[in-house]
């Protein structure tokens, strides 16, 4: 990726859409929610206080992170899709998680 962020912000890539509702319902485009979840690719150096020094971006590259629904600026880079997001838009790190869901592989009407 060519895409590099300058101070406190941090680029992430959105997990992909709910397909499928819970109930085994196909969503169409227009239905879908925004993700608030996604994978951090690139970092910036930090913020640089009154004092001079540079205070260090609180996540690292491969963390998946939560963030809210109309936070950052969309971005879209070599025909994919990205989050710009300043170090506060971040809202926590998800840990023991990857950031796309594994689909369920379910026969619709199977019977138990």
């Amino acid at each position: 990726m060519k895409l590099q962020p300058l101070h406190d912000r941090i680029v992430v890539e959105p997990a992909a859409h709910e397909e499928v509702s819970a109930g085994g319902i196909i969503l169409p485009d227009s239905a879908k929610e925004k993700p608030m979840r996604g994978t951090v690719l690139a970092t910036g150096p930090g913020k640089t206080l009154d004092s001079g020094k540079t205070s260090p971006v609180d996540v690292k590259v491969g963390d998946v992170v939560l963030y809210g629904k109309y936070s950052g600026t969309e971005v879209t880079v070599g025909g994919e899709d990205y989050v710009i997001l300043r170090n506060d838009d971040v809202l926590g790190i998800v840990t023991g998680a990857t950031a796309k869901k594994t689909e369920k592989k379910e026969k619709v009407g199977a019977k138990k």
